[in-house]
């Protein structure tokens, strides 16, 4: 039998903005028991994976910015 109470059958897909700041909290480590939670029964896995990429090639390239021009600085 399907119980209504183990899941509604209109659950709103999750936000851009909230997959983001999943993304960026769990980045950091500081992901909340209540969001995971939010991820794994609304969020899409492909949504995670492509904003997770991308953030930690846009991190890769913010560091490698920054050295760069710490070292152009430092007339090295």
């Amino acid at each position: 039998m399907n119980n209504s109470r183990d899941k509604p059958q209109h659950e709103e897909p999750m936000r851009l903005r909230d997959t983001l700041q999943s993304v960026l909290a769990a980045a950091l480590g500081v992901q909340s028991n209540r969001a995971r939670e939010r991820d794994f029964s609304k969020g899409k896995p492909s949504h995670f994976i492509a904003l997770g990429v991308a953030f930690t090639l846009l991190f890769v390239m913010v560091v490698l910015g920054v050295v760069k021009l710490v070292l152009y600085l430092a007339g090295v």
